[in-house]
């Protein structure tokens, strides 16, 4: 690698040739601040709070986007750079809603932090006409409130790395906003809940629509039965938001904070992740033997299957048929586990903890109700959790370890891996090749779908037949693939596709982390690490070693594929309008 001189604040450097000054100044140990910039995602130098100076130009530059070269000198932190971060800063504040106390994202906003580290408060110097935006609450998952939009583009740009594009920058001039074509409400257009906008924006102006009050109302209802069940990337996730090193599994914690903010019982969603390998194998071994449509693709992902269906519908008989884990738990919650505790279903009230926004679009979707009422009652995110934790002030971080409730607290290291990308391939992989081998294989890492990539291919030798398949993470991952099988041009028998990018330890729904860690710390690998190290260190790493799930069959579904299991654990999908 061709390396460059440069000076930062008259500390010499060599850094690669190639490198922004913002990333040139990451080796110097110094941070750059910024508001637009999102790496590969972003990167429009729009908002001038990165701005420095360079020896011999004749303005400020801005540092996202300005490439070093030999003998530069850079300097970051001059009272001219100062008095033009505040100037900016203090025009945004302007026209910003600065109902700071109330907002979700006090504490964790990038626009407040940069107010704090520059001493900028209410501004009253450039007081002006200022616009007012109604809230957009149309979607069942987000809440888009443009009075706090400080217009970095930043959502808009993660919508199209989705190869969505729903959202936009309508108007010019000081009439400028974000919204949807021909200002259409969210809820009007192909949106497929993905919440990557949420993640990626750097205020208060994305969130997703929150039920902490729906989930408290619920446990103070001493009718109710409350079920609370978690997603496996959760445990991954969730001590971020105490402050915890990113890549924690905090399961035992997470238990125990369930279990004292009053849950009846606390279940493990990776139960369902090893039922929905036991269905998805099964019927992916039909369609194999059987002719069946192939390639099958994995449909556990809400956000993929709502773009599959918004995008793609002429392609939905590719998609498994399975429901997902969270819906997959909460229906054996309100058949199984009802039937067996002499409980009405419709007194049970299951909340799921999910890394997904579009999961609360999920348990709205028609044909999840296996009881006849809604297999899911509530999905929460991960940051709502975490804000009912705060709320009942639990000190997350003293907590013991505790294990979730049996029986449907059972899993296995197959469940574990669900929250990564290739998590879902690599489980499915473990039973459909023991069940097709007719005997228990040793061999059980397939590490070939392993990683962060975002189109990975392999091709596994089972029963003497090759197994060609293929993982991608991200929608535009996801859109390249499918116009490969729309074409005939690919050769795969089974194909996991997961909305995020990275998979759900990536969703739209887990703790937000500013962009001066996004950009330069791989979220989605550290994460997914806590995964399958659980997955490494537990004792049974297949989903049909599950002693619970073999009850399950034995007492209740019978076998999978079963027409009870058909009638409980699968589902049907929809074409829906493109625009």
């Amino acid at each position: 690698m061709e390396m460059v001189n440069i000076k930062i604040n008259g500390m010499p450097l060599s850094v690669p040739q190639g490198s922004t000054i913002l990333e040139a100044a990451r080796y110097a140990g110094i941070e750059i601040p910024t508001l637009c910039y999102m790496k590969e995602i972003n990167e429009i130098g729009a908002c001038r709070i990165c701005v420095v100076e360079v020896k011999g130009a004749r303005s400020l530059v801005t540092a996202c986007v300005y490439p070093v070269n030999e003998g530069m000198e850079v300097f970051t932190n001059t009272p001219k750079i100062q008095k033009s971060r505040r100037t900016t800063l203090e025009l945004i504040l302007s026209t910003h809603d600065k109902s700071c106390l109330s907002c979700v994202r006090s504490g964790n906003c990038e626009l407040q932090k940069l107010c704090n580290d520059y001493g900028v408060e209410n501004v009253h110097h450039y007081e002006g006409d200022t616009p007012h935006y109604e809230k957009d609450q149309t979607t069942l998952h987000l809440v888009r409130d443009n009075n706090k939009c400080i217009l970095c583009r930043r959502c808009v740009a993660a919508c199209e790395q989705q190869k969505v594009a729903v959202i936009g920058p309508n108007s010019r001039g000081f009439d400028t906003h974000i919204a949807c074509a021909f200002e259409k409400p969210l809820g009007d257009v192909a949106c497929i809940s993905c919440g990557q906008c949420i993640v990626n924006c750097p205020t208060g102006a994305l969130t997703e629509r929150d039920q902490c009050e729906e989930v408290i109302a619920a446990l103070n209802d001493p009718t109710k039965h409350v079920i609370v069940h978690t997603a496996p990337a959760i445990r991954a996730t969730l001590g971020e938001a105490f402050g915890m090193p990113i890549g924690t599994n905090v399961k035992g914690k997470m238990a125990a904070a369930l279990r004292r903010l009053g849950f009846d019982k606390v279940f493990d969603t990776d139960f369902g992740a090893d039922l929905t390998i036991m269905e998805e194998a099964n019927e992916f071994i039909e369609r194999v033997k059987n002719g069946g449509v192939l390639p099958m693709i994995t449909s556990c992902s809400p956000g993929w299957v709502k773009f599959c269906e918004h995008y793609y519908p002429e392609l939905l008989p590719h998609l498994s048929s399975c429901k997902s884990p969270q819906q997959m738990t909460g229906a054996i919650i309100k058949t199984w586990y009802a039937e067996q505790n002499g409980i009405d279903p419709k007194d049970i009230v299951v909340v799921s903890i999910m890394p997904c926004t579009a999961k609360k679009f999920e348990v709205q979707r028609d044909d999840e109700a296996a009881a006849g009422v809604q297999d899911v009652d509530i999905a929460l995110t991960t940051r709502e959790l975490a804000r009912l934790i705060n709320r009942a002030h639990i000190n997350f971080a003293l907590l013991p370890d505790e294990d979730f409730d049996p029986a449907l607290g059972e899993s296995t290291g197959a469940g574990a891996i669900f929250g990564a990308t290739g998590g879902v391939m690599e489980a499915a992989l473990r039973t459909a090749a023991d069940t097709l081998e007719g005997k228990s294989l040793d061999s059980i890492e397939y590490t070939e779908v392993r990683g962060t990539e975002g189109y990975k291919e392999a091709t596994y030798k089972v029963a003497g037949m090759d197994v060609n398949v293929a993982v991608v993470s991200g929608l535009k991952n996801a859109d390249e693939l499918l116009k490969k099988i729309k074409s005939g041009e690919s050769n795969y028998q089974f194909v996991e596709v997961m909305c995020c990018p990275g998979g759900c330890v990536n969703g739209g729904g887990q703790p937000i982390q500013p962009a001066s860690v996004r950009n330069f710390t791989d979220l989605k690998a550290i994460r997914a690490k806590a995964l399958y190290d659980e997955d490494k260190n537990l004792p049974l790493r297949k989903s049909h070693e599950s002693p619970i799930i073999k009850k399950l069959y034995e007492e209740y579904l019978g076998q999978p594929g079963s027409h009870k299991a058909h009638e409980i654990l699968h589902t049907k999908y929809v074409a829906r309008k493109k625009f």
